[in-house]
């Protein structure tokens, strides 16, 4: 990937950025802090990895993807925004009555949801089933999903973990959001899953682990996902909570807290001057 492409995918990732504020702050609720550190793999995933096309977004030989941590919506509705699937300008109904961008993902509602999340641990299941149902039916699909590492002390998780390598899907690839945060603080001082890595290589996983905010890592780690056979892939994305907005970054307080109006307006002025940035750089 040349350094063209790189700038191109972070002004798009900073778009994303902003469109997930966006939401959060017209609907004076929501998740701002995990919507921002997946931003960069939400990016990659939608513009450059996966067969897609929002024009026909129930092709059923579609690649797949799962918001495992659903409550960071406003991300995954920002990335579908950029790649076409439905109008920029309705990030500002989220949350809104009578508004088909809900809190959570809607697969009955949202173009290009492939599956409703929200409760946590369920969404990597959901993607197993799917991997699973791709083996099944010789299709030629890959599953994508995204987990909290909050989300990790969910028991559910593991009984996916232990799924997945038992039926050998080497279709699917999980990443886990390890930005060390969850809603009441630490990970590691409320109910440790660490060590992550070795965890899932216990459960019979391939584990890379990548910047989540580097795209040629971030390429790379999901290439070496895709050459991996007879096993699953996590990959563990070592990320910033809040990345991209100065006050909202390694603050726990930004997990579910909406930005005012002051804060709004610092953090896309913030974001503007990065793509003001990024543009001198094209």
């Amino acid at each position: 990937m040349d350094k063209q492409r790189i700038t191109e995918l972070k002004v798009i990732a900073a778009n994303v950025r902003k469109d997930a504020l966006t939401a959060v702050h017209a609907a004076a609720s929501g998740h701002p802090g995990g919507s921002l550190s997946i931003a960069d793999v939400l990016t990659i995933l939608y513009f450059e990895v996966m067969n897609i096309n929002p024009e026909n977004p129930k092709d059923p030989d579609r690649d797949r993807f799962v918001l495992s941590k659903g409550h960071c919506a406003p991300a995954l509705y920002g990335v579908l925004a950029e790649r076409g699937y439905f109008p920029r300008e309705d990030m500002a109904t989220f949350r809104k009555t009578g508004s088909y961008l809900q809190g959570h993902p809607d697969m009955k509602s949202v173009p290009g949801i492939d599956m409703s999340s929200g409760s946590l641990g369920q969404g990597v299941c959901a993607a197993n089933g799917m991997a699973l149902a791709g083996k099944i039916d010789s299709k030629p699909y890959r599953v994508y999903t995204i987990l909290g590492d909050g989300e990790l002390e969910e028991g559910q998780v593991w009984e996916a973990a232990m799924y997945a390598p038992h039926y050998k899907l080497d279709n699917l690839t999980a990443f886990v959001d390890f930005n060390g945060l969850q809603i009441d603080g630490d990970i590691a001082e409320v109910m440790s899953p660490l060590p992550i890595d070795e965890k899932f290589a216990a459960f019979g996983w391939h584990v890379i682990v990548s910047d989540a905010h580097d795209f040629e890592a971030l390429l790379s780690a999901i290439n070496e996902a895709k050459a991996t056979k007879g096993k699953p892939t996590v990959i563990i994305l070592k990320s910033i909570k809040g990345k991209g907005v100065s006050f909202m970054e390694n603050n726990a307080a930004w997990h579910g807290a909406a930005p005012n109006d002051e804060q709004f307006q610092q953090a896309m002025e913030e974001l503007d001057q990065e793509l003001d940035r990024l543009k001198k750089e094209a």
